[in-house]
């Protein structure tokens, strides 16, 4: 028996995201600086006779319980758990949704590597040992390959299809404006729309010290898409003086970096009054 506990999905950001190509195996390599922001769903855990999964909040809609990556991560744990001479105990999950689904920031992803590492602490697997560490990590990136980065929350560069992490060599600007405007986009269908066969090269890597060069290249293909992005990043662009605007991800989520949480929040009210049925938040970066 365990206590009832919450932990918290922080939003994940591609502050950018390099496609250097794609691999015989048809997956996409990346090269990306991902950043997480304080805020993002909820997961409480509590005590119950077998496994349960509800689901509710502001973007519950459209999300199903039985096929929802909390699901598989609670069955990865609990051969995770079964390999390390461990007992999965029965837990109820409380999911509360306030990330827009399929929106670029991780909000499925990291809700699994929350969830991953909530099951390893009610099975005494976490804190992790090095073994376990290692264990851990390959359970994460067979549930997705943001899944691994969003394990870890905090700002680095994530390469390969996820499963390359490693710490950054600079510091990033202390707070982002995040807006979507609430259109759902397949991250299947932007990289589609890459339109790379197997063995096909892209474009170049990220060098951290060049950040004008710094590139989001699925924001074309999402763009055609869906236009509205296009609107976006324009309005984010003139609601404030942000280090870097761009896309997020496989969009829609877009944002802007900016030098102080107060001059986040200013420029959030100013979209929120231009554009009252977006998606828009204001918060500190980590």
């Amino acid at each position: 028996m365990f206590r009832p506990f919450a932990r918290f999905t922080r939003a994940k950001v591609n502050v950018a995201l390099h496609v250097l190509g794609r691999r015989a195996d048809g997956y996409h390599e990346l090269d990306s600086i991902v950043a997480f922001a304080a805020l993002g769903d909820r997961l409480d855990f509590t005590p119950a006779e077998a496994f349960q999964l509800t689901v509710e909040g502001p973007f519950a809609a459209g999300l199903t319980a039985g096929g929802n990556l909390i699901t598989a991560a609670h069955d990865a744990a609990c051969r995770l758990a079964a390999a390390h001479g461990r007992n999965m105990p029965g837990v109820a999950v409380t999911l509360t949704k306030t990330l827009p689904v399929a929106s670029g920031i991780g909000g499925g992803s990291g809700d699994a590597a929350t969830a991953l590492r909530g099951f390893a602490e009610i099975a005494g697997l976490w804190p992790e040992d090095p073994a376990r560490s290692r264990a851990m990590a390959h359970a994460a990136l067979s549930l997705g390959a943001d899944v691994p980065v969003c394990l870890r929350a905090t700002a680095c560069r994530m390469s390969g299809v996820g499963e390359t992490i490693r710490d950054l060599t600079i510091t990033l600007p202390p707070a982002i404006v995040l807006v979507n405007p609430l259109a759902a986009v397949s991250t299947a269908a932007v990289f589609g729309g890459l339109g790379l066969s197997p063995g096909q090269g892209h474009g170049s890597a990220i060098d951290e010290d060049e950040p004008r060069r710094w590139r989001n290249d699925l924001t074309e293909p999402a763009c055609r898409l869906a236009p509205v992005i296009t609107d976006v990043l324009a309005a984010i662009a003139a609601a404030g003086s942000f280090s870097r605007v761009a896309m997020s991800g496989s969009g829609a989520t877009c944002f802007g970096l900016a030098s102080s949480l107060a001059m986040a929040q200013h420029a959030a009210s100013r979209l929120r009054t231009s554009h009252p049925h977006w998606w828009v938040v204001a918060a500190e970066l980590a």
